[in-house]
């Protein structure tokens, strides 16, 4: 069940971060999210467990994709693509122009989820993830945007 998230659902919020992010939001961050007049977090409930979560901000003219995430277990469900469908639709309730997201260069899932979405890569900061084990280098962050029409 997709819904948006509050702050009592803060602990699964933490606790899901934890699991499937190698470098997960902290708990305040997370909580600001949760209550903060310019964000909206989208949460997918499944058997009673939080599974996934979208987190969009909302800026002058624009929407900021801010984090979008499924639990491993749960991936190649579609449920990443329900959590894009509720972001796209709250930018567009926002009015914004477009919505931005940056993404690892080398996350191909996701790349090819936003690509089916409509978005287009606008450019590349390089090195600006950190890496994900140990050993590994630092990865490039494509940046992406959608133009949106008004709800």
């Amino acid at each position: 069940m997709l819904r948006r998230l509050a702050a009592d659902d803060l602990a699964a919020l933490v606790a899901l971060e934890t699991l499937a992010q190698p470098h997960p939001w902290s708990r305040d961050m997370l909580a600001g999210a949760l209550v903060g007049a310019d964000t909206r977090v989208f949460g997918i409930v499944s058997q009673g467990r939080l599974v996934g979560h979208a987190i969009v901000a909302r800026l002058p003219f624009e929407a900021e994709l801010q984090a979008l995430l499924v639990a491993p277990g749960h991936r190649r469900r579609g449920l990443a693509g329900e959590l894009l469908g509720a972001v796209i639709e709250q930018a567009r309730c926002w009015e914004c122009e477009r919505l931005l997201l940056e993404v690892r260069a080398g996350n191909e899932g996701a790349i090819a989820l936003y690509r089916r979405a409509g978005f287009a890569e606008d450019g590349r900061r390089r090195g600006y993830y950190p890496p994900r084990r140990r050993g590994e280098g630092r990865e490039d962050a494509l940046l992406m945007s959608l133009p949106l029409d008004r709800c």
